[in-house]
């Protein structure tokens, strides 16, 4: 009778060893092994770790320039359902970016969500060649997320322009001059971007700016090969001026095109900056 409880101490010790060796490997399965997240996400739709595709169609299979072009855009789970909920961002459910190949051409329009998962909106391309399409939306209960589509638009293509980096850092747009400067200017660092702006005549500065898309200003920044995309919000969403601030990260050296985007007097206005990041 005195061996009793000796027994059963070793059988409760040998039972919590076992189960907590279980639930470490489930651990490790469940934040090691992207595939194993994934398929969590799959089944349930509000997991963080969501994993979305886009399905591309437009109203024709070879759109011409200079005409309305439908582009649909169905947003879909990896088993090919629809994606219902979708999280507001920046006053949208849906930012799509277009640029040409050579980016000399760029366009921030708007999606119409019409649910399940299906976004519509009418554009028009302004010359044949290639133009990448690119969709930012956030599922709800996911991160935001990007998906992308080369279109072609037919027809005899213009010449691409050089994509060549910039050694002054100072435009005037819409009687504004803007400078952009760096904190540095490195790859796979954390750096801010300042857009720093004066009123083109008087030189005083600028600090009547109004809220685009409900900020200061948005910044998009893509590669000279069109691989590389981030959309920047700034650190200072309230800000009007004269500066704007933004903080991201080059993935890789290179040259890299950065569209700023500001309103002022009821006027949207982009300025453009090619750079080249170390």
């Amino acid at each position: 009778m005195k061996r009793l409880p000796l027994l059963l101490l070793i059988v409760a010790l040998v039972s919590l060893t076992a189960c907590s060796k279980q639930n470490g490997n489930n651990q490790m399965e469940h934040g090691g092994n992207g595939m194993d997240h994934g398929s969590h996400a799959e089944k349930d739709p509000t997991s963080a770790a969501q994993s979305t595709s886009a399905v591309w169609k437009l109203s024709t299979e070879k759109p011409k320039p200079n005409t309305d072009t439908d582009i649909t855009i169905q947003i879909q789970d990896n088993e090919g359902k629809p994606i219902e909920k979708f999280d507001i961002n920046h006053e949208k459910k849906m930012h799509l970016i277009v640029v040409s190949k050579d980016l000399s051409f760029f366009d921030h329009i708007h999606p119409e969500y019409k649910g399940d998962g299906k976004f519509v909106v009418t554009t028009q391309f302004p010359n044949s060649g290639d133009y990448k399409l690119i969709a930012d939306y956030v599922p709800t209960g996911s991160s935001a997320t990007s998906q992308s589509e080369w279109v072609n638009v037919e027809g005899d293509a213009p010449k691409l322009a050089e994509i060549t980096p910039e050694t002054s850092f100072v435009k005037t747009v819409n009687d504004i001059d803007v400078t952009l400067s760096f904190d540095h200017l490195m790859s796979d660092m954390d750096l801010n971007l300042k857009f720093n702006m004066v009123d083109a005549k008087t030189k005083k500065p600028v600090t009547d700016l109004q809220p685009y898309l409900g900020a200061v200003g948005h910044v998009v920044i893509i590669s000279a090969d069109a691989e590389q995309y981030l959309h920047v919000h700034p650190t200072d969403e309230k800000a009007k001026g004269p500066d704007a601030e933004f903080m991201t990260k080059f993935p890789n050296s290179g040259v890299y095109k950065i569209w700023g985007q500001f309103q002022r007097n009821g006027e949207t206005f982009i300025v453009p900056f090619v750079v080249e990041v170390p």
